[in-house]
Parts: structure tokens; C-alpha cells; sequence
């Protein structure tokens, strides 16, 4: 008999402690990417508030599908289940304040994204989730988002804050590809839709596309999609 293949769905823990900082933005917008390169992609929605869900909903069953999960104990069994539906790739929603079900999708996570706004009260509340993710010795990168579109000195003084290990810095890498404020995700996200969706050559569409891209290349997965080669991504 041929030797049994271990199958591991890819996860992405999108973690934050602070509320309003754009989890469920960046969760759908990086699992519907998925979708749209071919990947078997889901979402599981651990947010009591159940965004994610509703969003999903309004989609009318389009990819990707989002599943929910209430409590940290179950999240393994999701993660399971996923695998065996054959699934490339999960995204994990974690509400605020829930240090137990951010540690479980920590622990889950082959990546961890930390979306953070470029603010001083969003900056200051982050130093809980860098002692959360540095105890599960996963890659984590903060994602600014919801910031201003042109404010290169905001930003690289958030940078310097989040990034230094000195000086009171929380010793964080930061993703390359910022999701500032855009019109087009608070219009598209009430459709149902991403901002891709709702206008495909927009600059919101392709700073998701870049931040898509970036992420494929952390996960080792191949961009444009699920063409593989001996089991390696194209």
C-alpha cells in the first residue's frame, strides 16, 4: 500500500487585542484572494460578534466559506475538518479581548498577521498581543491598516514604535504592504463583495492583491494558484 500522505491545511491567525483594528477586513480580503487564485480556502469566524458570518451571508455562497468556531477547544476540530474537505488554506477571525481563543489560533497558525491602525492608543494597545504572539514562536507580522492613504511620517514612526526592540519598542516585524483607509472596503463589505470585487483596478484591490502576494511567499504558496508540480506550489 502507498505510505499515508499527512495532509495540513495552511493557517493564517489573524490576531489583535484591540477592537476596530480591521481583523475581519483583512481575513476576508486574504481568503477571498485565495479563493480567486484557486486555493480551497475558508474562514473560521471565532468572533462572538460574527462579522465574518455575516458577510458571508450577504455573499450568497460564494467563496470562500466561513465556519464558525465558539469555543478555543473546538478550533483543532475545525482545523480537521478543513483538512479533510481538502482545504489549502484557513483564515482564523479572533475577536478582541480573548487572550484563551487567540492563543489556541497562535498555537494553530503557520502565520500570524497582526492588523494594527497607525494611532497612538492602537500603537499603545498592541504590547498585549506581542507578548501573546511571541509565546507561540510563530511568525507574526503587523498589517497597518485604516490609516491614512498619504502619510509616509505616520507610518514610519509607527514603524519605529511596533518595530524597535529598544527605546520601549515591541520587538515586531512588519509586513511591507499597508491597507490604509479606502472607500471601497466599507462599500464592498456590505455587498457581500472585497474591495477586488468592487472595483478591480482600484488602488484598495491592488494593495490586497500586493498583500496577497507577500503572504503566498511567507506560506510558500505559488500566486496565481494551485498548480503543483511533485507536490510543490508552481
Amino acid at each position: 500500500m502507498p505510505p499515508c500522505v499527512e495532509v495540513h491545511v495552511l493557517t493564517i491567525a489573524i490576531i489583535s487585542q484591540k477592537g476596530g483594528a480591521g481583523k475581519t477586513t483583512l481575513a476576508i480580503h486574504l481568503a477571498a484572494a485565495a479563493a480567486a487564485a484557486s486555493y480551497i480556502s475558508l474562514i473560521i469566524d471565532t468572533d462572538p460578534q460574527a462579522t465574518a458570518s455575516r458577510w458571508s451571508q450577504w455573499r450568497d455562497g460564494r467563496e470562500p466559506e466561513v465556519i464558525d468556531c465558539g469555543a478555543p477547544s473546538l478550533l483543532a476540530t475545525k482545523l480537521s475538518k478543513a483538512e479533510e474537505l481538502g482545504a489549502d488554506l484557513a483564515v482564523i477571525d479572533t475577536p478582541p479581548h480573548a487572550d484563551a481563543m487567540a492563543r489556541q489560533a497562535a498555537k494553530l497558525a503557520d502565520l500570524i498577521l497582526i492588523p494594527c491602525r497607525p494611532r497612538a492608543f492602537d500603537l499603545a494597545a498592541i504590547e498585549a498581543t506581542a507578548e501573546l504572539v511571541r509565546g507561540s514562536r510563530k511568525p507574526a507580522f503587523v498589517v497597518f491598516t485604516a490609516g491614512p492613504p498619504r502619510a509616509p511620517l505616520i507610518y514610519r514612526e509607527a514603524e519605529d514604535l511596533i518595530g524597535g526592540s529598544e527605546a520601549g519598542g515591541f520587538g515586531l516585524d512588519i509586513a511591507p504592504v499597508v491597507l490604509p483607509e479606502r472607500a471601497a472596503y466599507h462599500h464592498s463589505t456590505a455587498q457581500g463583495r472585497t474591495a477586488s470585487d468592487y472595483d478591480p483596478n482600484g488602488k484598495a484591490a491592488g494593495e490586497v492583491a500586493a498583500l496577497w502576494a507577500w503572504t503566498c511567499g511567507r506560506l510558500g504558496l505559488s500566486v496565481r494558484g494551485q498548480v503543483h508540480t511533485s507536490g510543490t506550489p508552481a
